[in-house]
């Protein structure tokens, strides 16, 4: 197993930026995936980002332009960079991790993953 520790939520304006860090201890996979979800109350999770082990990419259409995944030279932490943040981006934000059986893109179910961290609370004021 894989533990995830998210980290950098808080609370900040409508289009002010936020950047959320996922470190990974544990068992690395040689060929993984690892995403960010989000879950505002009320409504199911939902894919953010995601980045495999070679450094493909995919975002929510939501979010395209606004956010950035990207992956340390280790590949063990997994930072999302937000800007230009809208009201509509406040939920949960989970941070999420599995081998080569997940299909990684954002269209991902979540019970594909098996490792998921605690989560970080984003909240953006209007």
């Amino acid at each position: 197993d894989v533990a995830l520790v998210e980290s950098g939520g808080g609370s900040v304006q409508a289009g002010g930026s936020l950047r959320l860090s996922c470190g990974a201890n544990g068992v690395i996979y040689s060929s993984y995936c690892m995403a960010w979800y989000r879950q505002a109350p009320g409504k199911d999770r939902e894919g953010v980002a995601t980045i495999d082990s070679e450094g493909v990419v995919t975002y929510a259409d939501s979010v395209k332009g606004r956010f950035f995944i990207s992956q340390d030279i280790t590949q063990t932490t997994v930072d999302l960079q937000m800007n230009n943040l809208k009201p509509e981006d406040t939920a949960m934000y989970y941070c999420a991790t599995d081998g080569p059986r997940v299909d990684c893109t954002v269209k991902a179910t979540v019970d594909e993953f098996n490792n998921w961290g605690q989560g970080t609370q984003v909240t953006v004021s209007s």
